[in-house]
């Protein structure tokens, strides 16, 4: 039962600040990502950018295209800042005790007009058949017609679930799921559901280029209804123990998006 997990840029890092890692609360969810990890229970890891990648992406315009020469040192310099973040996590990861071996998705990955089109998929799969936890992250990658541009973490996990064929995708932030219009959490999102929920999910407090929630739910939407079974769940990651009870299915917290 293959889940993927993603470490969101507003839980690992200050959104708000500059290169603001949050180190204790790193080191809090690696260790409970590996008290739940079991051979039976295989695991990707994604982490996104927070005010790492976000706030330099979006100094330079990352998302909309790469260009003049300008552009390009400032294309050089979003991934400089992602692979720093990259290399925190998956040290963290690793000193908790886990099998981590990180994939850098701009090696790879090629978009057309933003759109992920093809990414190094098959490498991915043998890892996890050894019993190994791949890391990957939100990046930058060369583009057909935009030259280059911002790969998010859900950008990969969609092509990747498409693949891989997982049976759960949590994505943890430090919001405790979906919110209403008068700020409860919404426990349940189904294509057939989302247009009543849509105008209350807003964008995100701090520098985000990749949508904010909206985005990332009608992203996630769109999965599950191409992958057979799956179920993602939006949660918070800021107390402790909701992570591990989330990885062993003991925890329904948070907001479920589903097919039907």
């Amino acid at each position: 039962m293959l889940t993927f997990v993603k470490l969101g840029g507003s839980l690992i890092t200050d959104k708000r600040g500059e290169q603001a890692y949050r180190a204790e609360v790193m080191a809090r969810t690696a260790a409970e990502i590996a008290q739940a990890h079991a051979p039976e229970r295989p695991l990707l890891i994604g982490h996104g950018s927070g005010s790492f990648g976000h706030v330099a992406a979006q100094k330079h315009g990352t998302a909309q295209g790469v260009r003049t020469p300008e552009e390009w040192r400032g294309f050089a310099e979003v991934s400089l800042v992602a692979r720093r973040l990259n290399s925190l996590v998956l040290e963290a990861l690793s000193a908790a005790g886990l099998p981590m071996l990180g994939f850098q998705p701009s090696a790879s990955a090629r978009c057309r007009d933003g759109e992920l089109i093809s990414m190094e998929s098959e490498l991915i799969s043998r890892a996890l058949a050894h019993g190994l936890v791949p890391l990957v992250h939100g990046d930058v990658a060369f583009d057909e017609v935009r030259g280059g541009t911002i790969l998010s973490t859900e950008a990969i996990f969609f092509y990747l679930a498409e693949r891989l064929q997982p049976s759960r995708i949590l994505l943890l932030g430090e919001t405790e799921g979906v919110y209403d219009g008068e700020g409860r959490v919404i426990p349940r999102i189904t294509p057939q559901s989302f247009p009543q929920v849509a105008a209350a999910l807003g964008g995100s407090s701090g520098a985000d280029v990749t949508g904010g929630m909206a985005a990332k739910v009608q992203a996630m939407l769109a999965l599950v209804e191409r992958v057979g079974g799956l179920q993602v769940q939006i949660m918070g990651g800021g107390e402790a123990g909701q992570i591990a009870a989330a990885l062993r299915g003991e925890s329904t917290l948070g907001t479920c998006l589903a097919a039907r």
